[in-house]
C-alpha cells in the first residue's frame, strides 16, 4: 500500500466521487491531495490476458487469441489498481482517456460491481502514461469497455476475495460462509459483519487470488451493471467549472506558446520577423522548430514559436513575425483537381482485395447494370477543445499535463523527439473536451516539450488556437466510391463490384503510401455481408497530400455512405421497398464463419468470439423501420430514409424522417436508431453517445467540409468549417437498444451511429422529393 500512497495523490474520506490526479490547477485543488493517510489499507493489482493497440491490428496476417478471445497484443497482463482505506473509502484508478464517453465512470463502475462497494464510498484517479503497468492505453477503436470489462470484473471480485478471506481469518470460520453485501462483509450464521476499512489492512497482506478461482457474480447479482441510475464521476466537477482539460493547466512560472506553422504539409519557414515579434509587450523569445520530417508520423510540422508571459501576448507576437514560406511540393493540391483525379483512377480496373466469384463476367452478363459514383471531402475532427499541452524540461526529466487519447503513445513520442529514455518521461492525462481521433496524435504536446527545453526547464503551455486546429488537423481522408451491379431479369443481383480510392492513414506512417490498408478496407468495404455470389472490391491507390489520421469512425464513414445509398438506388431502379431489398441483399440469418472471413474484416477482434451476424443485422433493420412506422403513407416534401452497418462489432440501423421546403430548407423530424451493441455496461451513456453520433453525422452530411487550394485548407474557423446548429438538430432521437443478456460479447459505441446516418439522411431526401445525393456535403444542393 505505501508504494501505491507514494505514486498517486490522496483523497480525503470526505470527498465526493469526483476527478482527482496529479494536475495542478489551484491551491484549492492541492489541499485535497494532502490527505495521506486516507489510503492506507488494501491495493490490489489483477492481470487480463488480450489487449490489443490499434495499430497492431493493421497488415498482419496471424493473430492468436486469448481464452476470452481477445486478440493478444503487445501487452498481455495490464495491472490495474484498487485500494482500500482504512477509512473504507475505495479508490479506483481509470487508465483510459475521458473525452465524453463516460469510460472513466463505466470502467471503475465495473470493479465497483464485483467488489460490492457502495458507490458513494468510490473515488477515481487517473492513471498516467504507463502503459508497462496500466495495459493499453490508447482510447480509439471503441474498444475500452469491450476490451477491459472483464479485466474489471476480475479486479473487482479479486479483491471482493481478499476482503472476504481476512474476515474469516480473523472470524474463524469457512472463507465460503463469508460474503460481501454494499461495503461490508458478513457472516451471516453468526450476523458479524466488518466494513471495508476494518479488513482492509489484513487483506493487503493476503496473496491475490489466481483468476481461475474468482467467483463472479452472475447478470442477476449485478447493482451498477446494465443500470440506468449511476451517475458520471465527473458531472458535477463539469457542470461547475472545476474539472480539469488540458487547456487548464496551471503551474509557477509557466510561459505560454503560440506556434505558426506551415499551412502546406512539408512546408518550411524561409524568412521571419524576430525582432518584431520581441517587440511586442510580454513576448519572452522566439524560437524555431525545426521542420517536421517526411512522413509525418506524430512529430510537430515545424515553423516559429513565440513564448510570451500571457497567451495573447504570445498571440500578439505571432501576428508580427511576417514569415515567408516554402510551401514545399504539396504546394500545387486543390481538392477540385484531386477529385477529379480520384474519379478518373476510380474507374479504371484496380487491386482486388475481395474477389468471390467472377464479378466481371457476372456483370457483363447481368441482364441490368447499375453504377454510381460517390464523394467525401476532407474532415475536420474540429473538437471543442483544440490541442493543449504544457510541458516541463529539467533535470532530464519531462513532466507532461495534456488532453491525449494515448497517453503512454504520448510518453513515446515525447521520449523519441527529445532523445530521452522513456522512463524519465511523465505524462499526465487530463480530460478532453472531445477528441474524436486527434488527440491520439501528440505532435502538439511535443512541441510544448521542445519550447521548455529551450526556455531551460521553464513550464510551456502550447494552446492551439482553433484556425491552428482546423488549418494543421491529421484530417479524415477525401474518398471517391465508384459501385456498380448487376442483377438478372428478375432483379436479384448476380454481381457486385465496388472501388474505392482514398489516400490512406498509411501515408502518415510510410513515405508515398497508396492503397487504402487492410483495417480501413475492413471498415464496411470488404466485409459487406451480402449474399451476392459475385463480389469484388478494389483499392485504388491514391497519394495523400495533406496529413491524413483517424476520425470518428474513420473508413466506415465513406463505404457506409456508398453502400447504403447505393442500395437504396437500386432498389428505386427496381422499383422495389429499400427495407425489403436491403433485407434480401443481406440474406438469411447466418453467421460468416472463421473460414469465411479475412483476418482484416472484424475490427481485430476474434472471428470466433464476434462472428458477423446477418441476423442481427437484419434485426435492427426490423426494429427500427417498425419503429419509425416505415411504409406509412407521409404528407408531400416527407420522406423516410433508411441505413445500416456493422462497425466495431456492432450493429446500427438508422431511420431519418426529413421534410424539404420549397425554398429547399431541410428539417429533420425524427431518427430512430436501433442498436445492438450487446449488452449494456453503462445505458445512459449508450444513448448519449448514440445521439451525439446523430447530430455530428447530420453536421458531416449537412455542412462540414474541408477543401484545399494551393496546398492550403479554405477552411479557418467555424464561420467556413459549419457545424450543425440547435436549430438544425433532429426535433427527436429515439434510440432502441437490442437488450441481450452476458452471453453475449460486448460491441463498441462510440463510433458505430456516425456512418449510417448520412445515407438515410439522403435516402430520405431522395424519398421527399426525388433529388439523389452523392457528394457531400449537402449544403445548398437542394435549393438547385
Amino acid at each position: 500500500m505505501s508504494g501505491f500512497s507514494r505514486m498517486f495523490p490522496q483523497v480525503p474520506a470526505a470527498q465526493a466521487s469526483g476527478f482527482v490526479g496529479e494536475l495542478p490547477v489551484s491551491p484549492a485543488r492541492r489541499d485535497w491531495l494532502k490527505a495521506a493517510g486516507a489510503l492506507t489499507g488494501l491495493v490490489l493489482s489483477v492481470g487480463a490476458a488480450g489487449i490489443v493497440r490499434a495499430a497492431d491490428t493493421a497488415g498482419k496476417a496471424e493473430k492468436k487469441y486469448g481464452a476470452d478471445g481477445m486478440p493478444h497484443g503487445t501487452v498481455d497482463d495490464p495491472h490495474v489498481f484498487v485500494s482500500i482505506g482504512t477509512d473504507g473509502i475505495v479508490t479506483i484508478i481509470a487508465h483510459r482517456a475521458e473525452m465524453g464517453t463516460g469510460v472513466r465512470t463505466g470502467l471503475p463502475m465495473v470493479v465497483a460491481d464485483e467488489l460490492e462497494a457502495d458507490w458513494s464510498k468510490v473515488r477515481v484517479i487517473q492513471a498516467p502514461g504507463d502503459e508497462p503497468r496500466y495495459g493499453n492505453q490508447d482510447t480509439d477503436g471503441s474498444r475500452s469497455t469491450r476490451h477491459f470489462f472483464l479485466p474489471m470484473r476480475r479486479v473487482g471480485a479479486a479483491a471482493r476475495s481478499m476482503l472476504e478471506a481476512a474476515a474469516a481469518k480473523q472470524w474463524g470460520v469457512p472463507a465460503d460462509e463469508v460474503v460481501t453485501r454494499n461495503h461490508e462483509v458478513m457472516h451471516e450464521k453468526t450476523g458479524r459483519k466488518l466494513g471495508f476499512g476494518e479488513l482492509a489492512e489484513a487483506a493487503a497482506a493476503l496473496p491475490v487470488p489466481a483468476v481461475d478461482t474468482l467467483r463472479l457474480k452472475t447478470p442477476e447479482q449485478f447493482r451498477y451493471i446494465g443500470k440506468q441510475s449511476t451517475r458520471n464521476v465527473d458531472i458535477q466537477d463539469i457542470v461547475t467549472g472545476k474539472t480539469h482539460f488540458g487547456i487548464d493547466t496551471r503551474l509557477d512560472d509557466m510561459l505560454y506558446a503560440s506556434v505558426a506553422r506551415p499551412a502546406v504539409l512539408g512546408g518550411k519557414v524561409k524568412h521571419y520577423n524576430a525582432d518584431a515579434a520581441m517587440k511586442v509587450p510580454g513576448v519572452v523569445k522566439v524560437v524555431e522548430i525545426p521542420a517536421g520530417p517526411t512522413p509525418p508520423v506524430f512529430a510537430p510540422l515545424g515553423g516559429v514559436a513565440v513564448i510570451a508571459k500571457d497567451t495573447w501576448a504570445a498571440l500578439k507576437g505571432r501576428q508580427a513575425l511576417e514569415i515567408e514560406w516554402d510551401d514545399g511540393p504539396n504546394a500545387s493540391y486543390d481538392s477540385d483537381v484531386f477529385h477529379k483525379t480520384m474519379s478518373e483512377a476510380a474507374s479504371k480496373p484496380a487491386k482486388a482485395v475481395r474477389n468471390d466469384g467472377d464479378a466481371m463476367k457476372a456483370l457483363a452478363d447481368a441482364a441490368q447494370r447499375i453504377q454510381a459514383e460517390y464523394y467525401l471531402p476532407h474532415l475536420a475532427h474540429a473538437s471543442m477543445e483544440p490541442p493543449a499541452a504544457c510541458a516541463r524540461v529539467a533535470d532530464g526529466k519531462c513532466e507532461v499535463w495534456a488532453c491525449v487519447q494515448s497517453p503512454y503513445g504520448t510518453r513515446e513520442n515525447v521520449a523519441t523527439q527529445l532523445g530521452m529514455d522513456i522512463a524519465a518521461v511523465t505524462v499526465h492525462q487530463t480530460l478532453l473536451g472531445g477528441a474524436f481521433g486527434r488527440k491520439s496524435k501528440s505532435d502538439f504536446v511535443v512541441e510544448a516539450a521542445l519550447l521548455s527545453r529551450a526556455m531551460d526547464g521553464k513550464p510551456v503551455k502550447v494552446t492551439w488556437s482553433r484556425e491552428d486546429d482546423i488549418t494543421n488537423d491529421y484530417f479524415h481522408t477525401v474518398s471517391v466510391e465508384r459501385l456498380e451491379a448487376g442483377v438478372d431479369a428478375q432483379g436479384k443481383a448476380v454481381a457486385w463490384l465496388h472501388r474505392t480510392a482514398a489516400p490512406t492513414i498509411g501515408s502518415t506512417f510510410v513515405a508515398n503510401a497508396q492503397g487504402q490498408q487492410p483495417f480501413e478496407l475492413g471498415m464496411s468495404a470488404v466485409n459487406i455481408p451480402f449474399a451476392i455470389a459475385n463480389f469484388r472490391v478494389e483499392s485504388v491507390p491514391v497519394p495523400a497530400h495533406t496529413r491524413i489520421g483517424w476520425f470518428r469512425s474513420v473508413s466506415n464513414i465513406p463505404h457506409v455512405f456508398a453502400v447504403q445509398s447505393f442500395v437504396a438506388e437500386m432498389a428505386h431502379t427496381l422499383k422495389r421497398d429499400p427495407r425489403d431489398y436491403l433485407l434480401e441483399l443481406i440474406g438469411p440469418p447466418r453467421k460468416i464463419s472463421p473460414a469465411d472471413m479475412s483476418d482484416d474484416w472484424n475490427y481485430g477482434e476474434s472471428p470466433v468470439v464476434y462472428p458477423l451476424d446477418t441476423g442481427r443485422m437484419r434485426h435492427v433493420i426490423e426494429v427500427a423501420t417498425r419503429e419509425a412506422g416505415w411504409g406509412r403513407k407521409l404528407e408531400p416534401g416527407r420522406g423516410l430514409g433508411l441505413a445500416v452497418s456493422y462497425s466495431f462489432v456492432t450493429y446500427i440501423a438508422t431511420v431519418v424522417e426529413v421534410e424539404v421546403g420549397k425554398d429547399g430548407g431541410l428539417v429533420v423530424h425524427q431518427v430512430h436508431v436501433a442498436v445492438d451493441c450487446g449488452p449494456q455496461v453503462h445505458p445512459d451513456r449508450v444513448r448519449a453517445q448514440t445521439e451525439g453520433a446523430c447530430i455530428m453525422g447530420l453536421s458531416l452530411a449537412t455542412r462540414s467540409e474541408i477543401s484545399f487550394s494551393k496546398g492550403r485548407t479554405n477552411q479557418t474557423n467555424f464561420h467556413q468549417y459549419e457545424v450543425t446548429r440547435m436549430s438544425e438538430s433532429p426535433r427527436d432521437i429515439k434510440v432502441h437498444v437490442v437488450e441481450h443478456g452476458f452471453d453475449v460479447p460486448l460491441g463498441g459505441v462510440g463510433e458505430p451511429a456516425v456512418p449510417p446516418f448520412a445515407p438515410a439522411l439522403c435516402n430520405a431526401i431522395f424519398a421527399a422529393t426525388g433529388k439523389r445525393i452523392r457528394s457531400l456535403p449537402i449544403r445548398d444542393q437542394l435549393k438547385a
